[in-house]
């Protein structure tokens, strides 16, 4: 192989940062190299990223490879011993130039592929320029970095630091920039998105942000959050959900849980009742609002009762996009030292969970039929309606902003029909 390849894992963070380190790579000079981005929030993503190295040393016996990420950074150990890893970065290092010009030579020792520094003395994150994101028709912005809480089950903050923001003027800049470049979507993105702010003059919040793109920049024609803490929404955000239509009707939040005593040995901040409040709130100001959510199945300690009550909150909630994660211990985390349950149980509750997601999409399937939307068409011939439901879009040029008519659904994807107009 010639050039650089990325490998990506993860959440929309990485696939930003991802686009950030092959142009510093580029910029250095590497050549003939393949850059891993791992993710660390389950063993299973951790598994997923050493398969995948294997399998690029085998398909590439001549290229670098260089493993960087959150689990470069919190494992820098187990990748460094792998005989097909030539460096690793860690989760600062990854993205300046400098450490690609400085990398090792092939057949150094696994003390000497590591660059990979304290993440936690990391104070600031510095704004990012770039151009195009790769494979993608809206284009993410990276607004925050790091995590300031301590969720008993997550290693993240280790792998990311504390809770640092992007300055609002950066922000805009780049915004700016990608918008120019003919991106019609932007999508705001951090570790701890709604921590925006904190740590920033005058401490400005995530909704204000949002608000100020749209304001600054006209040219925005959606802009959405990749993912969000509902506790720490606030004034400006429920603003935007109520008047403004070009932010999109569709939040993923944080959940975990849905009963109250998990979430507290989670150590999260909200209970059941702040969940449904706030999308009973989000949903009074803006009817067509959507919802996605994250939630763990078979945490230590969790009974049935305990485990039917996230399924009831998912229900009661209406979640249209249920995203479960089975309990995977990570080293180092509390709920590592808590009374596990038996991997064939969280399996099973996991499985359940899923159930329950899939009844909830079809019902939001269900209700779409029949509506008029706009698609913002993606590259595989599949489009994203403006509260985030997949449609198939075929012959439809990528990129493009169409309104169709919603005429059915085949369990997965909505099906449509272009308007008249869009016809036309």
């Amino acid at each position: 192989m010639s050039g650089i390849e990325v490998i990506t894992f993860g959440c929309r963070l990485n696939a930003y940062e991802s686009e950030v380190m092959k142009a510093q790579a580029e910029k250095a000079g590497l050549n003939n190299a393949i850059l891993v981005n791992t993710c660390a929030v389950t063993g299973e993503a951790v598994r997923q990223a050493r398969q995948a190295i294997r399998r690029a040393r085998r398909d590439n016996p001549h290229a670098r490879i260089i493993v960087t990420g959150c689990a470069a950074q919190t494992e820098k150990q187990t990748f460094a011993a792998m005989a097909e890893v030539d460096a690793v970065l860690g989760n600062e290092e990854k993205l300046t130039s400098a450490s690609y010009r400085s990398l090792p030579d092939f057949g150094v020792s696994a003390e000497e592929k590591l660059r990979v520094n304290d993440i936690m003395s990391v104070k600031a994150t510095a704004p990012q320029m770039v151009k195009h994101i790769d494979g993608h028709v809206r284009a993410f912005i990276q607004v925050q970095n790091g995590c300031d809480h301590r969720c008993t089950f997550c290693i993240i903050p280790y792998g990311r630091g504390n809770s640092r923001s992007v300055p609002m003027g950066a922000v805009v800049d780049q915004a700016r920039n990608l918008v120019d470049g003919g991106y019609r979507e932007i999508v705001l993105t951090g570790v701890d998105a709604t921590s925006y702010g904190g740590d920033l003059p005058g401490a400005p919040t995530l909704g204000l942000l949002a608000k100020t793109l749209l304001k600054q920049i006209p040219d925005i024609r959606r802009l959405r959050l990749s993912s969000i803490d509902s506790i720490e929404a606030d004034a400006h955000l429920m603003d935007l959900i109520a008047d403004e239509p070009r932010f999109m009707p569709h939040l993923h939040l944080s959940l975990q849980h849905g009963d109250d005593m998990i979430l507290k040995r989670m150590k999260r901040r909200h209970l059941r009742a702040d969940a449904l409040r706030f999308i009973e709130d989000a949903r009074r100001l803006r009817p067509e609002m959507s919802f996605g959510a994250d939630m763990i199945a078979g945490f230590p300690t969790e009974t049935e009762e305990m485990f039917e009550n996230a399924v009831r909150l998912a229900e009661e909630a209406g979640i249209a996009h249920l995203h479960v994660f089975p309990y995977s211990p990570r080293p180092g985390t509390p709920a590592a030292r808590m009374p596990q349950l038996d991997r064939s149980l969280v399996k099973d509750r996991a499985a359940r969970l899923r159930a329950a997601g899939h009844m909830l999409h079809q019902s939001h399937l269900d209700g779409m039929i029949g509506t008029r939307q706009w698609l913002l068409v993606e590259n595989n011939g599949l489009a994203h309606t403006e509260n985030f439901t997949l449609v198939a879009a075929p012959g439809l040029r990528p990129g493009e902003l169409v309104p169709v008519t919603i005429t059915g659904h085949n369990g997965k994807h909505l099906d449509m029909q272009l308007t008249a107009a869009a016809a036309a």
